[in-house]
């Protein structure tokens, strides 16, 4: 059986603006497979959230997929009871017809980073799950609720069945939070995106929510693309990490390689800004920090995205030459003029 589950192929999703072209995801390829968990990292403004919402189909206007393929592979079963793959390129399918309508929610499915704007401020949290169930399985209403309830409590929500009927704006954004990825997961995705789904919860509580994903995860046999900036929750979720720049990736490894042999100068330049805990008071140094920001998406720079910003930049090169992503070791790819084919 097909063990890949999603193929993103020199994906490119622009947004056509009045001040320019904006490339936000420029080139972009990765693969997940059945049940693994892919973490997805860079600063703000890289293309991560664009990237995932390009394989959803959901991406706001004027901005559209101008190259590139994205390949589903889902498991349908047959008459005898088996199952086999069935290939959908999503860059092919409307983004508004019932079979994309159809995979997300049920094949796939978006926890967002802030709740307040994905929930309806006039309907209650339970009419909002239990519409997501009764449009992608065969279930009445009472059921539906029923199915609502268990699944606030498996996200640890206070009282589930007392505030079912609650309002977003009669919870906190922790409890808001939950709520969304009780909405995800109520349909058993194949593949979940999280975009940095933690952010509003304290650390005790996204320990919990850590803690459900990955054993939904091992009991539902789901996979997941984890979009965060925390490259603690990268060493505690993720199987393997793609680092992205500018639209492009960088790096892209498992995560211990990632963390022990990082090739690209922006990877590096990201583990040495992870505050260190437990240091002596005369190993105390200032906090390391990536010097500049990120570039205009307008105007971004000729050669290597990453020269103005790069300790390690070769003058007449980096800022000429654009590099290429090549495999500098078994399952490693970094896209820098350091390393050549």
């Amino acid at each position: 059986m097909d063990n890949t589950l999603l193929e993103v192929k020199n994906l490119k999703t622009y947004f056509f603006l009045d001040e320019g072209t904006a490339r936000a995801v420029d080139g972009v390829d990765f693969e997940i497979k059945r049940g693994q968990t892919l973490g997805i990292v860079g600063e703000s403004g890289c293309g991560k959230s664009v990237t995932a919402r390009s394989v959803l189909r959901i991406v706001p206007k004027p901005g559209r997929i101008v190259e590139g393929e994205i390949t589903l592979h889902r498991l349908v079963a047959k008459q005898d009871g088996s199952k086999m793959t069935d290939l959908i390129r999503l860059t092919e399918v409307d983004p508004m017809g019932s079979l994309m309508r159809g995979l997300r929610g049920s094949e796939m499915a978006l926890v967002p980073q802030e709740p307040m704007a994905s929930l309806s401020p006039v309907h209650t949290i339970g009419d909002q799950i239990g519409e997501a169930i009764r449009l992608h399985q065969k279930v009445s209403k009472a059921e539906a609720r029923a199915k609502t309830i268990q699944m606030l409590e498996l996200v640890g929500f206070p009282r589930p069945k007392q505030r079912v009927d609650a309002y977003p704006y009669q919870l906190s954004g922790g409890l808001r939070q939950r709520a969304v990825i009780a909405m995800a997961l109520s349909c058993h995705p194949s593949l979940l995106i999280a975009d940095e789904p933690t952010t509003a919860l304290d650390v005790t509580t996204e320990a919990q929510i850590l803690k459900l994903m990955r054993s939904l995860q091992q009991e539902l046999g789901m996979a997941i693309m984890y979009i965060t900036h925390n490259l603690g929750v990268v060493a505690q979720m993720t199987e393997r990490v793609i680092v992205m720049y500018m639209g492009k990736v960088v790096e892209e490894a498992n995560v211990d390689t990632i963390f022990h042999n990082p090739l690209h100068p922006y990877t590096s330049a990201l583990l040495r800004s992870i505050p260190r805990l437990g240091m002596k008071a005369r190993e105390r140094q200032r906090l390391a920090s990536i010097r500049g920001t990120v570039p205009d998406p307008y105007a971004i720079p000729k050669g290597c995205s990453f020269h103005p910003r790069c300790d390690k930049k070769i003058r007449g090169v980096c800022d000429q030459q654009e590099p290429t992503y090549i495999e500098v070791e078994p399952g490693h790819k970094a896209r820098c003029v350091l390393y050549k084919q």
